[in-house]
C-alpha cells in the first residue's frame, strides 16, 4: 500500500510548496495529487516536510562507548544501537559516525575502544539492525603514533566515506593560545599540570608533531586517493593552513577557526563545514569564529551536529529565524552534505529519490519532529 502525505509545507531545494506527496515502497513517487491504487493518507496538518537530515560529523557514538570517564561499555553493539536511536530521534537519517583515530596517551585503551566501535557499527549495519543509514568519518590525529595503525586496519571498511586530517599539537591552529588549551584539558580530561610538567608536555607534543605529521599526512593522502575517499581539513586557522590543505588536494574545510581561513578556503573553491552547536550557542565554545558570522558573509555551506545531534535541525530553523531563506538553511543539513559526499539518491524531496523525510512543527520557535521516515519506512 502506498502512503500519501497531505496538507504539508514541503521544503524543496529552492522553495516551500504547500500540498502533498506520495511514497511508494522506499521512494517518493510523486509530488501533488495521489496516483490510482490503494492509498493510505496522513494529514500533516500544515507542518513542514523536510528531507531527512544528513550529518557528516557526529562524535555521539563515543558517548555511548564511554558513558563516563573511566567507564567503557562492555557491549559495543548495544552502545551502537542506543546511539542510532538518538540520531534518528534528532531527524538524522544519514550519518557519518566521526571517530577520532589516535591513542591519545591512553596506553592502548582508546585503540581497543575504537576497534570495538568500528567493528560493532559494521556488524550492526551488515545485520540490518540500524534505523538510520550509517557510514564512517575517520578523524585522523596526525601527531599520534597510533593513528596510522588504526587507519590501515580499517581503511577498506565499505562504510568509510570521509577522512579528515587533524593536528591538535598545542601552540598552533585551534590551540594557538596555550592558556586556553591548558584550561580546556583541565575541564575535559581533569588534566592538571605543574608549570614544569606542562612545559615538558608541550615539548613532547611538538616532537611528536615533527616525527609523525609529515609522514601521516602523506600516507593518508595516498590511501584516500587510491580508494577515492574524500578528505577534509580540520581547524585551519591561517591562510597558510588552508593553502597546505588545498595543495594536498583537500576540497572540504571543516571547522575553520577564523574568518581569514574561511575566506581563503572560499577563494580556493573549498566547501566550508561548521558545527550546528556553534549556531545555537551563538558562537564557538572554544573561542573560534562564529558560524553565524560565517553564514552572514556567505562563508558557510554545510552544518554538522558535532557533539549535539539535536542541534542540527534546530540550527537550520535558527538560521531561518535570522532571515535566511528556509530552503537555503535546510539545504545546509540535507542537500549540501549529500552533494559533498556524493549521495545522489537523497538530500532533496523529489520523485525518484529515497523517501527519507521528517515532519516538523515549530513550537515556540523550536522545531519538533512529529514523524520520521527512512527509505519509506515510518519509525515515528
Amino acid at each position: 500500500m502506498n502512503l500519501q502525505l497531505s496538507n504539508a509545507r514541503i521544503v524543496q531545494e529552492d522553495r516551500v510548496v504547500e500540498g502533498g506527496l506520495e511514497i511508494e515502497d522506499t521512494m517518493v513517487s510523486s509530488i501533488g495529487a495521489a496516483t490510482t491504487g490503494r492509498i493510505s493518507v496522513l494529514d500533516c496538518e500544515g507542518d513542514f516536510l523536510l528531507p531527512g537530515l544528513i550529518d557528516l560529523h557526529t562524535d555521539n557514538v563515543e558517548k555511548f562507548m564511554h558513558p563516563r570517564p573511566g567507564v567503557q561499555w562492555p557491549a559495543p553493539l548495544a552502545a551502537v544501537l542506543a546511539h542510532d536511536w538518538e540520531l534518528l530521534g534528532a531527524g538524522i537519517t544519514t550519518v557519518l559516525d566521526a571517530l577520532s583515530l589516535g591513542d591519545y596517551d591512553s596506553g592502548g585503551a582508546r585503540t581497543a575502544m575504537l576497534n570495538e566501535a568500528i567493528d560493532g557499527m559494521t556488524e550492526a549495519r551488515a545485520a540490518g539492525l540500524l534505523k538510520a543509514d550509517h557510514y564512517f568519518h575517520f578523524r585522523c590525529e596526525l601527531s599520534d603514533s597510533a593513528m596510522l595503525t588504526l587507519v590501515e586496519r580499517h581503511v577498506d571498511n565499505p562504510g568509510l566515506r570521509l577522512i579528515s586530517m587533524m593536528d591538535h599539537t598545542p601552540g598552533q591552529r585551534q590551540w594557538q593560545n596555550l592558556t586556553l588549551y591548558r584550561e580546556f584539558r583541565r575541564k575535559k580530561n581533569a588534566r592538571v599540570w605543574t608549570e614544569d610538567e606542562f612545559a615538558l608536555y608541550i615539548t613532547e607534543r611538538r616532537e611528536h608533531q615533527q616525527q609523525y605529521v609529515p609522514s601521516g599526512r602523506s600516507t593518508i593522502g595516498q590511501l584516500c586517493r587510491e580508494r577515492n575517499i574524500r578528505i577534509a581539513s580540520h581547524d585551519d586557522t591561517t591562510a597558510a593552513d588552508v593553502d597546505q590543505s588545498h595543495a594536498d588536494g583537500i576540497t572540504i574545510s571543516e571547522f575553520p577557526t577564523t574568518i581569514e581561513a574561511a575566506s581563503r578556503a572560499r577563494g580556493l573553491g573549498m566547501k566550508i563545514v561548521m558545527g550546528s552547536p556553534n549556531i545555537i550557542l551563538g558562537g564557538s565554545h572554544s573561542g573560534n569564529v562564529s558560524a553565524m558570522e560565517l553564514a552572514d558573509k556567505g562563508l558557510l555551506d554545510v552544518l554538522t551536529s558535532d557533539y549535539v545531534p539535536g542541534s542540527l535541525l534546530h540550527a537550520a530553523f535558527a538560521l531561518a529565524a535570522k532571515g535566511f531563506d528556509l530552503p537555503e538553511a535546510v539545504a545546509m543539513v540535507t542537500k549540501n552534505p549529500a552533494d559533498l559526499l556524493g549521495f545522489t539518491d537523497r538530500g532533496r524531496i523529489a520523485p525518484g529519490l529515497r523517501a527519507d523525510l521528517i515532519r516538523v512543527r515549530l513550537v515556540e520557535g523550536v522545531p519538533v519532529i512529529r514523524n520520521i521516515w527512512v527509505a519509506g519506512r515510518q519509525y515515528l
